[in-house]
């Protein structure tokens, strides 16, 4: 009978005793106890002569040597592998690796990943809300201006998690919001934005450095008023079709006919676009036209877009893009989803666009519709000017805070006008 402590193996002949500072085997067939098997010493040496042994065995060996090793152990030993092996498993490792080691990681994985793991523990959020440049590329890659002034390790992630929703409600069609002007006693057959103003006047710009305003009409010419005082300065011709669009901008590159802060006049008609300068000197000789087709094959929709480096304009065709210091076409953007698109807005991400029943959002860098909105029944006008573009600084892409305010306005058959506007963020 074995007294000499508890059983914990039993091979075959053999029994396998522990005591409390030795062990020893029983042998089943003689009877006999084998005792102290291994002084500490000994088992020191025995366990790194077994250490060089196992690392010396290929995988599938070592796995074998383990299968066997754990189908001789009792509960303590079973109960002290699982403790260990879940510590050596599931190592955290962004406790573990340095904080900049940490970002670079985090910057492999997509933004929504991310979000996901800012749930595993408050120390996993707190690193990745701190990522910086993951959540600002995050933005960028939304069309989202980004602030580098910002130095708040945090605000960042509040900012994508606000662009995300803002994006989900433009692909969702849940942007905007509507609203009427009632008070118009006739029809209204111009409109012209310009500064948070709304003015029921047809195609006009003004510049208050200059002191001048500019205006288009229905006898193809363009004027160049005194702001101040109200009188004519000059009556620019040339134009043999309504002059529907008139833009007033600084330059902003150079070319042999123009400097960077040269005040620029662009008038556009059904077929053309001139260019004028315009300074202090008001009598003045235009510069170029520009034209889509020789024959005048081709009508420009009535919509004229100028940042002061390049100018955009809608036709049958698609949208076409100059630049502005040599005049050539850089490109143009076909829409082949949707016929007689016109444009309200092109920025430096995003386009606005219409047709008589939806208002459209391009993603310029996919050059595809992310968006659209629909339209009332609104007065319709060949000349295009019952119809305009609000608040267009989010179309070089949103901040958060420029996604307020009026997108479109448009005439309506009861002498209303009918607005589109941001809905404010939740």
């Amino acid at each position: 009978m074995m007294k000499c402590g508890q059983v914990v193996y039993k091979m075959q002949n053999v029994v396998v005793c522990v005591g409390r500072h030795h062990a020893c085997v029983y042998a089943l067939k003689t009877g006999k106890y084998f005792h102290n098997l291994m002084e500490r010493k000994d088992f020191e040496t025995w366990l790194d002569n077994i250490s060089v042994t196992f690392l010396s065995l290929t995988d599938l060996q070592k796995n074998e040597t383990l299968d066997h090793l754990i189908s001789l152990s009792g509960a303590v030993q079973l109960r002290h592998l699982s403790n260990n092996l879940e510590t050596l498993l599931k190592r955290d490792f962004l406790k573990l690796l340095p904080l900049e080691l940490s970002f670079y990681l985090l910057k492999w994985l997509d933004p929504q990943t991310l979000l996901t793991c800012c749930l595993v523990s408050k120390q996993w959020n707190k690193v990745i809300s701190a990522c910086t440049e993951v959540w600002q590329t995050a933005c960028k890659n939304l069309g989202w201006q980004i602030d580098d002034s910002v130095q708040d390790s945090l605000h960042w992630k509040k900012v994508y998690l606000k662009a995300i929703l803002r994006m989900k409600q433009l692909e969702d069609h849940e942007a905007f919001e509507t609203s009427s002007l009632i008070g118009h006693s006739a029809r209204v057959y111009a409109l012209y934005y310009k500064d948070g103003l709304l003015c029921t006047v047809f195609s006009v710009d003004y510049s208050d450095e200059l002191d001048i305003l500019v205006s288009g009409s229905a006898d193809f010419a363009v004027k160049v008023w005194a702001l101040s005082a109200g009188t004519c300065l000059n009556t620019l011709t040339g134009h043999t079709e309504w002059v529907t669009k008139v833009v007033l901008q600084k330059c902003k590159v150079k070319s042999l006919l123009h400097s960077p802060g040269d005040y620029i006049l662009l008038s556009a008609d059904k077929y053309e676009i001139k260019i004028w300068p315009i300074g202090r000197e008001i009598n003045c000789k235009c510069l170029k036209t520009l034209s889509v087709s020789e024959d005048r094959s081709i009508c420009l929709q009535p919509r004229l877009h100028f940042d002061g480096k390049y100018i955009v304009c809608s036709s049958a065709l698609g949208l076409y893009q100059w630049d502005f210091a040599s005049y050539d076409i850089l490109r143009v953007i076909k829409t082949p989803e949707v016929a007689n698109l016109a444009l309200l807005g092109f920025g430096d991400v995003f386009a606005l666009l219409f047709d008589n029943h939806y208002l459209y959002i391009m993603d310029l860098r996919t050059e595809s519709l992310i968006s659209r909105w629909p339209l009332p029944e609104y007065r319709k006008s060949k000349r295009g000017s019952s119809f305009l573009a609000g608040e267009a600084s989010w179309l070089n892409g949103l901040d958060g805070h420029n996604d307020t305010g009026l997108v479109f306005a448009t005439s309506m058959p009861d002498h209303s006008i009918h607005l589109v506007l941001w809905k404010e963020h939740c």
